[in-house]
């Protein structure tokens, strides 16, 4: 139509330059359509105006655009596929950009997407509704980064979101990690925020949750599975790769991350962020205008879905989680950095571990093979000197003070020594002793004392002194009190290579 008024403008002999300051072309573009249109007679006004559909064949040409190859073109089938998975153009970039070295742009794959999928049939979506209590729905989000209490350095926290799908009511935490663990103990936070329990719970195939994702016949972790049948609730895994089959936490998540994370700062600990969140989800969170359902989250959830929870159990259930780990040559179990030991016998056999909040039970073909205390501590080790073998036990039973006990009852002269032996400020002796009580189980404590007796009186205390006295009998030579009243040992009888002195005396002269 633009190109009719301007047709109509020059049949009225209106100039190039009065056409350029009406607004409607420049005088370049104006010449360029006089010399296109004046050899057709257009622009003799004793000739009809030429119809719409001429001018539009005639001018109306849209220039061809430029081929340019996409970067994403070499993994056309790839993205393809990526597409039909569900995933979203940024989660297509980062697995091309990590495994394939895709050097592009996210915005390329966004225009190759709507390339692919020019001419084919919008999708269609049914909105899910839900009845008080019926459903609710979790899922982990990053949270932002906060100095760890253990290893005090700055460390990306997670946010766990409960959604209750009737009324958007929610439960929001700030975790550490997302193991089975902490999972489990958001579940036992968000029902007692709550007071009940809704009928299902719908979550994403998570591997704290879910083993194996299939949609047909899903393997849950053991320890939900308990946790699931203790709370009373039924899991409701999405299919695999369909996130928005979870909209409501989804949004849930994201809204907790714009409203709440992005405009505060946090200083003073975990805590006090979580005792923050919560004030939020109950003041502005909880009485906003949702967008969808157009009412209070809190007024909803107090005026229908509080009621229609079902009701805590009786007791609440503990948290228990199941592990598996190989025992070690150490007789010591691996679990979240922390050590606990089983029979030695089942060393290299895995075993598994049943978690609670207070015992450790470690258990092999469903009989209880060791408990221990729960210590959560990195690093700790629990033992049993029953599971390591007798003989190891039995040495490092033997301890210094073992050792004096030990030595008393074989006579004052062995204990003696051994205060002797055992008060050595360089090295540690306590080998040495240990040698010297196994020569009295050997020789008998009479020959023990007596071997300690000689040693102590040439003030030369070692386990090999002692061995030495004992091997050649040294310890039955006669003793005869010198003149200064300390006794000396004597031989027995002359060596047996030694001359007489006289001799010797006589041959010098």
């Amino acid at each position: 139509m633009d190109y009719v008024t301007i047709l109509e403008a020059m049949r009225a002999n209106v100039s190039a330059r009065a056409l350029q300051e009406r607004g409607l072309v420049s005088r370049n573009k104006a010449a360029e359509i006089r010399a296109t249109v004046e050899p057709l007679g257009w622009l003799e006004p004793s000739q009809s105006m030429p119809t719409p559909e001429e001018v539009r064949r005639v001018l109306f040409q849209e220039p061809p655009l430029p081929v340019v190859t996409s970067r994403v073109e070499p993994y056309s089938m790839l993205v393809d596929q990526f597409v039909k998975d569900g995933l979203a153009p940024t989660q297509i970039f980062r697995k091309l950009r990590n495994e394939r070295g895709y050097e592009g742009s996210v915005g390329a794959i966004k225009r190759f997407i709507k390339r692919i999928n020019k001419g084919k049939p919008p999708k269609a979506y049914m909105v899910l509704t839900f009845e008080p209590g019926e459903a609710a729905q979790v899922d982990f989000g990053t949270g932002p980064m906060m100095e760890h209490p253990v290893t005090k350095k700055p460390t990306r926290t997670q946010i766990f979101v409960m959604t209750l799908c009737h009324s958007r009511h929610m439960y929001a935490e700030l975790v550490w990690d997302q193991t089975v663990e902490t999972w489990l103990k958001c579940h036992k936070n968000a029902f007692l925020f709550f007071g009940g329990v809704p009928e299902r719970v719908i979550l994403d195939n998570l591997k704290a949750a879910i083993l194996k994702a299939c949609q047909d016949d899903p393997i849950v972790q053991k320890s939900y599975e308990d946790a699931a049948r203790a709370w009373g609730f039924q899991i409701d895994p999405c299919k695999p790769r369909t996130p928005w089959h979870k909209g409501r936490v989804e949004r849930g998540v994201g809204f907790v991350k714009e409203a709440f994370l992005a405009i505060r700062e946090f200083r003073n600990g975990i805590g006090r962020a979580n005792q923050e969140l919560l004030e939020w989800v109950l003041g502005e969170a909880g009485n906003r205008i949702h967008g969808t359902t157009h009412e209070m989250p809190l007024r909803a959830f107090a005026e229908r879905e509080k009621a229609a929870l079902k009701a805590l159990p009786s007791e609440i259930p503990e948290i228990v989680f199941w592990a598996k780990s190989k025992l070690q040559h150490n007789c010591l179990l691996t679990l979240n950095k922390t050590y606990y030991s089983a029979p030695f016998r089942y060393i290299n056999q895995e075993l598994d571990i049943r978690v609670g909040e207070k015992l450790v039970e470690v258990s092999l073909d469903h009989q209880i093979v060791a408990v221990h205390p729960r210590n959560p501590r990195p690093g700790a080790i629990s033992k049993n000197d029953e599971h390591y073998p007798p003989h190891k036990v039995a040495y490092m039973m033997k301890t210094p003070c073992w050792c004096l006990k030990k030595a008393a009852e074989f006579g004052p002269n062995c204990h003696a020594f051994m205060m002797k032996l055992l008060g050595d400020k360089v090295l540690d002796r306590l080998r040495g002793a240990i040698g010297v009580l196994r020569l009295g189980d050997k020789h008998g404590s009479k020959r023990l004392e007596e071997a300690c007796a000689r040693a102590l009186a040439y003030e030369t205390f070692s386990y090999r002194v002692v061995k030495n006295i004992l091997d050649k009998g040294l310890d039955q030579a006669p003793k005869q009190p010198d003149n200064t009243g300390q006794l000396h040992f004597d031989f027995p009888e002359s060596p047996r290579f030694s001359r007489n002195i006289g001799q010797l005396l006589w041959e010098a002269v």
